[in-house]
């Protein structure tokens, strides 16, 4: 016959076995987790990929929450210290500005030469009875011909960030970022200083060139333009604008902007 102290020891057994089992598997755990701490190798592993992760979504949303903050910032010092900024800049700008100018004359120049030279052509024939029968000169009427318009440089920048988005040019030594930021950085003065929110900066002129600016929703074409740049020439310019806008908002992501824009502007 079992006595009252067998029986009480039988029923804590029973009562207390799912407990002790439990807290011997929390033991166990909390000791696995504090050797896996003290592990420096194994924790490496395992948060390594964590860090990386968050580091690479870190840097792909950086423009999108820094770019704003950073672009108001710089407006904002701009507007607030505008003769520094012009202090600072003209002198730098003024001696790329005038380099360049004087690479362009130079070019100029050969290219009148070598058309005058080439007397065999039909072109030239064509221009000297030109000559003769309006009285302006052979060297004039080529100046004339060379002042056509012509595109060097298409940018399509994200508004806020001054991201390029993508870039076309006929020069593949210029420095696009440098210069997309500049564009950037006088659109966004002149609107801010002169023209108000409700108004956009349309084009920059300088010696031969003209910067055409053309405005979208989320975005804005930057066309550097040599020559001639006439009103005719600005509104056929503004349709093909349009054109490469609504094939860029068309397409599927299997062409790049580049790609689009050097079809749209190779053969200007």
């Amino acid at each position: 016959m079992v006595n009252e102290s067998d029986k009480l020891k039988l029923l804590k057994e029973l009562l207390l076995t799912d407990d002790t089992t439990f807290a011997n598997r929390i033991s166990e755990r909390i000791n696995h987790l504090e050797n896996h701490l003290n592990d420096n190798d194994r924790l490496s592993k395992n948060v390594k990929p964590i860090i990386e992760e968050e580091l690479e979504h870190f840097v792909k949303e950086m423009p999108k929450t820094l770019g704003p903050t950073i672009t108001k910032t710089l407006k904002a010092e701009i507007k607030n210290s505008k003769d520094e900024v012009v202090e600072a800049l003209f002198p730098i700008l003024g001696k790329m500005i005038k380099k360049y100018v004087a690479h362009e004359m130079e070019l100029l120049k050969e290219s009148i030469n070598s058309k005058t030279k080439s007397i065999f052509s039909f072109a030239s024939f064509k221009r000297k009875a030109k000559s003769k029968i309006t009285g302006i000169s052979e060297e004039d009427l080529i100046v004339s011909e060379l002042a056509n318009p012509k595109i060097e440089e298409v940018f399509v920048i994200e508004k806020g960030s001054g991201i390029v988005e993508g870039h076309y040019s006929i020069n593949q030594h210029i420095d696009k970022d440098m210069v997309s930021g500049m564009i950037t950085a006088i659109k966004s003065f002149v609107e801010d200083a002169f023209s108000g929110k409700a108004e956009n900066l349309e084009a920059i002129s300088y010696e031969l060139y003209t910067i055409h600016i053309q405005n979208f929703h989320k975005k804005y074409i930057a066309v550097v333009v040599s020559g001639s740049y006439t009103i005719m020439y600005r509104e056929v310019l503004e349709d093909k604008l349009l054109d490469f806008y609504e094939a860029l908002s068309k397409n599927k992501a299997d062409k790049t902007c580049d790609n689009i824009l050097e079809e749209f502007f190779e053969d200007e």
